[in-house]
């Protein structure tokens, strides 16, 4: 069990550890934002909302579901409980 969560921590250490240079974004996008900001347009920040927007709406729906989730699991046990503790009438 600690050599597996020892080569997991490694393999996730070493992802991070060598990952190429990229761009973020297509050509005709980095050329359209570069110039907005040079020429004292605000399209890049809309850009940059675009991206955050996308970004953070996958991460809110599994937040959602985990949520839903959690609560339906918790709401099952807590009725298995009741079913299996006897009632004392003493």
């Amino acid at each position: 069990m600690k050599k597996k969560v020892v080569f997991i921590l490694f393999l996730f250490a070493l992802t991070f550890a060598i990952s190429p240079k990229v761009n973020a974004q297509c050509a005709m996008c980095s050329i359209n934002a570069e110039q907005g900001v040079k020429n004292g347009n605000t399209q890049a920040e809309g850009l940059n909302t675009g991206v955050i927007y996308l970004l953070s709406i996958p991460y809110l729906m599994a937040l959602v579901v985990g949520v839903i989730w959690y609560k339906k699991y918790r709401k099952k046990n807590v009725q298995l409980n009741m079913k299996s503790e006897p009632i004392n009438l003493n």
